[in-house]
């Protein structure tokens, strides 16, 4: 007979997202969310027993299935063999300032970054590492920005809290006037010359993780 315990390896191996204890809890029929948690801990007991290249992990919530650190040698090899999709020094530059400083709208970015964004937020939005979580009450009413689950889970993290920290505050200088907007900035290579909020549409919270650039 099946045990829980082989349900809940095979759950978790078969999920491409982190599975959360209510979900563990309601798949296997659990009596409560703790007795999912205590059944993942079981697991993880199971794979430090028999020495497994397998671990459980938390992250953005929920729970994965992966690899132990000392296995990663041979999956950099296993890796540089393939294509992967990296993200660009902007893209992280951008992701960095939305991760720290959220919400946050583009002219903030912006600001920040001394460029137009707007190319490298529709990427980001695209990859589903960042959302639009509302405007701000300010003029033009821009979008504001911030990140996902999946940016959890591309990062290895388990909630903002777990965000490298950084010595002081990310300064963000002053906006220019709307006068002075209409002037022509300058552009990263990789972004659209646009300088107000496109009606972009807000991807939720699905996607894949992407890996970052080393």
């Amino acid at each position: 007979m099946t045990e829980p315990i082989d349900v809940l390896e095979a759950l978790l191996f078969a999920s491409d997202a982190p599975v959360e204890p209510a979900l563990i809890q309601e798949v296997l029929d659990l009596p409560s969310a703790e007795a999912a948690r205590a059944l993942v801990e079981s697991l993880r007991e199971r794979f430090d027993e028999q020495a497994r290249v397998l671990q459980v992990i938390e992250v953005g919530g929920g729970f994965r299935l992966v690899t132990r650190p000392e296995i990663a040698p041979w999956l950099v090899k296993l890796a540089r063999s393939r294509t992967r999709s990296r993200l660009s020094r902007p893209a992280l530059e951008t992701l960095a300032i939305i991760a720290y400083r959220q919400p946050v709208s583009r002219p903030e970015v912006d600001a920040a970054r001394g460029v137009n964004s707007e190319g490298v937020l529709d990427n980001l939005l695209e990859r589903r590492l960042i959302r639009i979580g509302g405007r701000k009450e300010s003029a033009g009413r821009p979008f504001l920005y911030e990140t996902t689950r999946e940016f959890l889970v591309a990062f290895g993290l388990r909630d903002l809290g777990d965000l490298p920290k950084v010595e002081g505050e990310l300064a963000i200088a002053d906006l220019v006037p709307a006068d002075a907007a209409a002037e022509e900035p300058s552009r990263d290579t990789e972004e659209s010359p646009a300088a107000v909020d496109s009606p972009q549409q807000d991807p939720g919270s699905g996607g894949t993780g992407i890996a970052p650039a080393g």
